[in-house]
């Protein structure tokens, strides 16, 4: 998928935010199932877990969320680990989201600010972590978001991020072929860019960050079309209501075109955690 011109992420996820939550659950990401038949939340709860372990968290750390959705990671990232965290999006909405869960949950040590991932505006060296969900395939500038989670750690500090990635090369022939199908992702998903998870690697070397971990997850993740197509059969009323049906339809749609991207070898998902040099 690539960049569509005059394309706004932001613009998108302020309109799907709220019924994504319905689709997708609230920690609004894929799940890492142990089996096809397990509870999603469990899945995106064992996702979460896996960054949270290649993180390596302690009291007091300062930890940086880029890409924050609705900001589920982040209060259970305070609330379990001590830790304060500072969630950024370029969504207005998700931003509002994000705070009122928080309040509404009483949980304490988080915030969530409008930046950008490329440009977040943050002084150098002021979190030990840095925390990427989901969110780098939907900025253009790759190198610019790998080197700004680079400048804004700490010595010693990690990176941790989670993405769908390419694992192989589409030929022309194939992508106009295929041009309705990546119509129909760009209209569900956003315009976005998949980069394989070793270029990940190669741009965290050059932004001066050591990888500890690079692994694939895409076989663990397949299952999560299928349950985020009971949750279209569940909430189809409600979330007709808040996205339009033209929207849900193209949801629908774009879950079978990405489970045969990954049952083909096209696309998958990738973990990757990394360390700052002393």
């Amino acid at each position: 998928m690539t960049r569509t011109e005059g394309y706004d992420p932001a613009t998108h996820y302020d309109r799907v935010t709220a019924g994504w939550g319905l689709l997708l659950g609230d920690e609004l990401h894929y799940g890492v199932f142990e089996s096809p038949d397990e509870e999603l939340a469990t899945a995106t709860g064992r996702l979460t877990s896996l960054m949270i372990e290649a993180a390596g968290f302690e009291t007091g750390q300062r930890v940086l969320d880029v890409g924050c959705g609705s900001g589920g990671p982040a209060r259970r990232l305070a609330t379990e680990y001590g830790v304060e965290v500072v969630g950024i999006t370029t969504s207005p909405v998700g931003v509002e989201t994000a705070r009122k869960r928080a309040d509404e949950a009483g949980v304490e040590g988080v915030s969530f600010e409008v930046r950008d991932g490329t440009d977040n505006g943050l002084p150098d060296a002021s979190f030990d972590r840095v925390w990427v969900l989901e969110s780098s395939h939907l900025m253009p500038d790759r190198a610019g978001l790998v080197n700004e989670c680079a400048r804004v750690l700490r010595p010693g500090g990690r990176m941790v991020l989670c993405d769908i990635v390419r694992r192989r090369e589409i030929p022309f022939l194939e992508l106009k072929e295929r041009r309705e199908d990546f119509a129909v992702l760009r209209a569900a998903h956003g315009s976005a860019r998949m980069d394989p998870l070793e270029s990940y690697v190669e741009l965290c070397e050059q932004a001066g960050l050591t990888v500890e971990l690079a692994r694939d997850l895409t076989q663990e993740t397949l299952p999560t079309f299928a349950h985020w197509r009971t949750n279209v059969e569940l909430h189809r009323a409600q979330v007709d209501e808040l996205m339009g049906v033209s929207e849900v339809d193209a949801f629908t749609r774009s879950l079978d075109i990405l489970e045969a991207f990954w049952q083909d070898g096209t696309l998958g998902y990738g973990i990757l955690g990394a360390a700052k040099r002393d």
